[in-house]
């Protein structure tokens, strides 16, 4: 079947290499600021073009470690995982993934660029295409995109995205937290969060999404767990980028489950603080109880707002939110596509097989049984009709009854004129 894509057969798609971050920086910020100069429009990954150039002078520092983390498995090997998109010693584009699970089988689109003066070449559908094919333990792939973004919607859905939920991202004004501050959250049995607390977490995470978007994320117990060089890593970046990062959830004892759970990165600058909150669907009160909390523990921070999104599943969170006045910046799909790998057929050759063994491994391992039933027809028996056949064998006692009743019996005499001299 031929493609319907644009192919450009002299573009070569492969990994990042050290001489390719110039190409990739420059892709990036051309990417940014076309982006945040259309109106109504704000990127869902929450990267501004500084942010960008701050990873990439961090990759330049540490790229050879990192190529040799990636050769062999450890906790590091898909922490910077690009493709590049080269066309005549040129970055055209670049695609960056990530594995969403601790399995690997769901993985996500961090972010994909191509510049613009050859998009309209399909560069981005064969970066794409290229994913799926290397990376062959993903079976889902997931991504968010802003819906005013027509051009990467169409992207994506040419190749074989589908929209998973409704996302809105939420601001709440520092005024507004100030006034949520003021209330005591009455939260009795709220407990900090430790690796011993992962099957609570991932019971509440499982009953708080429909079956299509829990059968996408994939999640077990161990994706709600932290190992050592997690916490290393991420203790380092909240001190490189000067954040601090607070989590709890709310047990009940009557059920001895996690009914709520939040996670709040607390921000020095000018950007907005970022939180998440689960809540069990059963357990909806406890929204007023959980965003009083989290007012409460950014209230030391600097004056700022504070984020946090919604999902098209959770109607009395979206309601909670615009009643107490919560503003709506940015609405984005969720989006997902599963892939399907071909398995390779191995030709099968008759050639070498002997067919003296074939034939002996068909003769039977035991000697059989003789049964009770005889398919004998005696003589001058009539044959029964199929109605009366019994299909499971006589019994010894009434095998021996029959036969004594037919030695018995006395022969048939002969009628008259039929076998006789007369």
């Amino acid at each position: 079947m031929t493609s319907v894509l644009p192919q450009n057969l002299n573009v070569v798609i492969r990994p990042i290499q050290y001489r390719d971050l110039d190409g990739v920086e420059q892709l990036c910020t051309e990417f940014l600021e076309t982006e945040n100069a259309e109106e109504n429009k704000v990127q869902a990954t929450d990267m501004t073009a500084e942010e960008m150039r701050k990873q990439l002078g961090w990759l330049r520092r540490w790229y050879g470690i990192l190529k040799f983390l990636s050769l062999f498995p450890n906790p590091f090997q898909y922490r910077f995982c690009v493709y590049v998109a080269e066309q005549s010693r040129q970055v055209q584009g670049m695609v960056q993934v990530s594995p969403f699970n601790r399995t690997r089988s769901t993985w996500r689109v961090e972010r994909i660029a191509v510049a613009t003066k050859v998009r309209a070449q399909g560069i981005g559908s064969q970066l794409l295409r290229h994913c799926f094919e290397a990376i062959g333990e993903a079976r889902t792939w997931l991504l968010e995109v802003n819906v005013n973004d027509k051009e990467a919607l169409a992207l994506y859905r040419q190749n074989g995205f589908q929209t998973l939920a409704h996302l809105t991202y939420w601001e709440i004004e520092p005024s507004l937290l100030q006034e949520l501050a003021l209330g005591e959250p009455d939260l009795p049995n709220l407990l900090p969060v430790s690796n011993a607390d992962a099957q609570l977490l991932y019971q509440l995470d499982t009953a708080s999404m429909p079956p299509l978007v829990r059968q996408v994320f994939d999640r077990n117990t161990d994706d709600f767990k932290t190992g050592l060089f997690d916490g290393l890593i991420a203790g380092l970046t909240q001190w490189l980028n000067k954040t601090e990062v607070v989590s709890g959830y709310v047990f009940e004892p009557q059920r001895k489950a996690a009914i709520g759970y939040f996670q709040v990165r607390c921000r020095q600058g000018q950007q907005s603080h970022v939180a998440q909150m689960t809540v069990h669907p059963a357990y909806t009160w406890l929204y007023p109880e959980l965003l009083s909390q989290l007012a409460r523990i950014v209230r030391d921070s600097p004056s700022q707002a504070l984020q946090l999104a919604s999902a098209d599943y959770q109607p009395e969170r979206e309601e909670y939110l615009e009643q107490i006045g919560a503003k709506r910046v940015e609405h984005t799909l969720l989006m997902s596509r599963s892939v399907w790998h071909k398995l390779r057929e191995s030709k099968f050759s008759l050639e070498g097989v002997q067919w003296s063994e074939v034939l002996q491994s068909l003769q039977p391992t035991r000697k059989p049984v003789p049964g009770g039933m005889s398919w004998l027809r005696r003589q001058g028996q009539q044959p029964l009709p199929d109605s009366t056949v019994k299909t499971s064998p006589p019994s010894d006692s009434t095998a021996y009854s029959r036969s004594n009743s037919l030695a018995a019996s006395p022969p048939p005499k002969p009628k008259p004129g039929v076998g006789s001299g007369q």
